[in-house]
Formats: C-alpha cells, sequence, structure tokens
C-alpha cells in the first residue's frame, strides 16, 4: 500500500477480477403469485420475475456469499488476498448480525491479512457508488488493490401476503464481487474505470421501512406478534405517484453525466448493466439510451439482488458474448432513499466471465 505522501498521480485503475455467487434454491414466478395472490402473468411479465434465488433459513449468510464471490474475483485477477489493500462491503444492511462489520468478516476469512475493511451502504444504488469511491482512492496513491463485495438475502424480510410491499416482491438472493487495482498489468486487466455520477433526493428517505427492530421502535414480543420486522412502504399510492415525475429523468441524469465525464454519449453505450426493475421501465432505459435488448440483461431470472445486480447482469452478458473488448459498459441502479449513480467501464477484454456460479 502507497504510505499516502506522495502527491496525487491520477493513475489509471483497472477492474482485473469478477466473482458471483448464488444459492441454489429457486423461488419462482407462479409461487409468488400463488402465494400473494397477484396473477402469475403480471408476476412473470410486467414485474419481470420468472424465478429468483432464495437462501435456506441456516445457510447462506450474508457474509457467507460475499466470500464465495470474493474468492472468484480473485481468483479471476489473479491475485492473493494477501495482495489486497482494502476490503469493502456495499451490500445490505441485512446481514449476519446487527451492528455488525461483514467487511471486516470477510476480509478475515479471506485471508486478507495487509488490507483494512469497511463498509458503504447507498443501498442498491452500492455498486457504481463503491467503484466511485474506490477508484478515487486507487488513482491518488492511497490504495493499490481494492476487493469490493456485496450480498443480500433481503428476501426474508419480504411478507407476499402484504399488498403494501408489491414491488419488493422481486428481491432475491445472491452476491457478486470485483476487484480494482491502480495501473494493473495489461494483460490482467478486463476493464478500465472511467467516470461516475450519482444523485440523492432524500424526499423519499422513509418511503420503504422495516417499521420495527430500529431505536424509533425496539423489537419486542408485539413487534414481533405483529409482524413488523418486514420490509414495507408506509403509503405506497404517494411512494409511486411522486416517484414517477423522477425516477426516469434521475436514472437518464446520472447516466448523461458519467458519460459526458468520460467523453462518451448515449449512443456510445454498448452494454448496460442495470438495475432489476419492471419490464417495461427496463425497455424504456434501454431504448432512451440507445440500448438494443442484446445490448444488456434483464434479471427475470434472478431479480433484484441488490447491490450486485450490475456484475450479475454483466457476467450473463459476457457468458452471452454482448460484450467484447472495446465496448462501453454503463452500470446504472437506484436504491430506495432514493439515489441513482452510474459508473462508466470501458472493456478491455474478451474472456468469459470466470464465475460458474451463474447460471446459463
Amino acid at each position: 500500500m502507497s504510505d499516502g505522501g506522495d502527491a496525487a498521480t491520477d493513475r489509471p485503475v483497472g477492474l482485473t477480477g469478477l466473482g458471483t455467487y448464488v444459492p441454489d434454491e429457486v423461488l419462482t414466478g407462479a409461487e409468488i403469485a400463488d402465494t400473494s395472490g397477484i396473477p402469475e402473468s403480471v408476476v412473470v411479465e410486467k414485474m419481470g420475475m420468472r424465478e429468483k434465488r432464495v437462501c435456506p433459513p441456516d445457510d447462506d449468510h450474508v457474509s457467507d456469499m460475499c466470500v464465495a464471490a470474493g474468492r472468484e474475483a480473485l481468483a479471476d485477477a489473479r491475485i492473493e488476498a494477501s495482495a489486497l489493500d482494502l476490503v469493502l462491503f456495499h451490500g445490505s444492511e441485512y446481514k449476519d448480525h446487527v451492528v455488525w462489520s461483514a467487511a471486516a468478516d470477510v476480509c478475515e476469512r479471506l485471508g486478507a491479512d495487509g488490507a483494512y475493511a469497511h463498509e458503504s451502504y447507498t443501498l442498491c444504488a452500492g455498486a457504481p457508488i463503491a467503484i466511485r469511491h474506490t477508484a478515487a482512492q486507487l488513482r491518488v496513491g492511497d490504495i493499490d488493490r481494492a476487493l469490493l463485495v456485496t450480498a443480500s438475502r433481503e428476501e426474508d424480510l419480504v411478507d407476499y401476503e402484504d399488498d403494501d410491499a408489491s414491488f419488493m416482491f422481486n428481491f432475491g438472493s445472491g452476491a457478486s464481487a470485483t476487484v480494482l487495482e491502480a495501473d494493473p498489468a495489461t494483460e490482467r486487466t478486463s476493464a478500465v474505470v472511467r467516470e461516475s455520477a450519482a444523485v440523492t433526493d432524500g424526499s423519499f428517505s422513509r418511503d420503504v421501512v422495516m417499521p420495527a427492530g430500529g431505536s424509533r421502535d425496539p423489537p419486542t414480543h408485539d413487534t414481533v406478534e405483529a409482524g413488523a420486522h418486514s420490509l414495507t412502504v408506509p403509503d405506497p399510492n404517494d411512494m409511486k405517484e411522486r416517484l414517477a415525475d423522477v425516477s426516469a429523468p434521475a436514472f437518464l441524469g446520472v447516466a448523461d453525466d458519467a458519460l459526458a465525464a468520460s467523453g462518451y454519449e448515449r449512443g456510445d453505450v454498448d452494454f448496460l448493466a442495470l438495475t432489476h426493475m419492471k419490464r417495461s421501465f427496463h425497455e424504456y432505459l434501454c431504448a432512451e439510451l440507445g440500448v438494443d435488448q442484446s445490448e444488456s440483461y434483464y434479471l427475470d431470472d434472478y431479480g433484484h439482488v441488490q447491490s450486485a445486480d450490475q456484475v450479475l447482469a454483466l457476467c450473463e452478458g459476457l457468458d452471452r458474448d454482448r460484450v467484447a473488448a472495446g465496448d462501453v459498459v454503463l452500470f446504472l441502479a437506484a436504491g430506495t432513499g432514493y439515489t441513482w449513480a452510474a459508473t462508466v467501464l470501458e472493456w478491455t477484454d474478451d474472456r468469459p466471465a470466470s464465475s460458474s456460479s451463474v447460471p446459463s
């Protein structure tokens, strides 16, 4: 690791490794429809949920999935964990334990003895922002190599009998990991990390909550019996109405800003790795960005795996030869709160995705 004493060098940052992990258990759109009472055609076609992966109660905890994805990313990058300077967790706040550092646990279990660990929370917008912050550290020489890990099993928190929570019925489980390095060897570089953009509209900060469990309403027998430990939307109609006016412009705004800062425009995007959302909105954003459906991957066999969505989509694109050397890849995401974020990558490698955990 750099001692931080040198002046800023603006070193190039490369993505050198990718890894993913998804649990074996599958929940289908038909099963969600049966439990929720929503027609199967709506779940599968409108909500975009053919199936998703879910975790068993006593296995595949957030830290376990991060470790599995992290090992694959390190193997793909062809480096040892001992070479890392940073392990960053940018996944779900719903982890193995409450008020606990998954980053430190993953760091220890991978053997990253020379690294420090910390966590970054932007919910489902986490991937572009984690890359942005880490790339900044790498560029100025604060660190040389970093592993970014994320995992989610927030599907545990979804009540399929709660109509107000229906927009969260797509929550799936899984993990992803990326290795970022400053000025890496060309033969080990999959992509060059370019610029990012993000924006937040905090007026949505209390629209999606788990009512009990925090300091405002600590857990008790009564809160458990009342079912107050599942995610819900206190006023779904109001949220939907307000979000409809701002979401598309915000998605497109951060995409435009990240592209412009990287020297590109919408027509230059060759592959879009996008947060899972209802099918019609996915198609709308693709059209606005000038991206053909074959230049993205719709995650209707994963659902929404929080900030793992972008790497899952990218790995599927690689496996299907939708990404090649010279392509401009756009990571585009949004997370409740509400934050929208984008990061641009310039793909330099024709290697296929390394992770055997991504089903074909």
